[in-house]
């Protein structure tokens, strides 16, 4: 018998979350779509105590935020057995509502 031909996706497989000015990441489409959803239940007081251990400003959350985003997207690509797909999506619903936060702050005044 001979093996199947490998499907290639007819989408992108991956999408990009801006980190900052200079760069942007890659996601899986699928994490990014659980986290936007998940950004209309959102709230800073429940959610920030629960992945820090306490409710920081936005703008050093958002550091925090991103430093454990990037640690988990590091066990997701190692394979790690560690690596939780909920506390993933988590930390990408905490990251991009503290991103919104921050960005009205963050433009120039006209």
């Amino acid at each position: 018998m001979r093996p199947l031909p490998r499907a290639e996706p007819d989408f992108p497989v991956k999408a990009p979350v801006a980190c900052d000015d200079a760069s942007a990441l890659t996601r899986p489409r699928l994490l990014l779509a659980a986290a936007r959803h998940g950004m209309v239940q959102y709230r800073r007081d429940r959610d920030l105590a629960r992945l820090l251990g306490r409710v920081p400003l936005p703008a050093p959350a958002a550091a925090e935020l991103a430093e454990l985003e990037a640690a988990a997207e590091l066990a997701r690509r190692a394979g790690s057995p560690l690596w939780s797909s909920i506390r993933h999506v988590d930390l990408l619903i905490a990251l991009l509502s503290e991103r919104a936060l921050l960005a009205p702050m963050e433009r120039p005044a006209p």
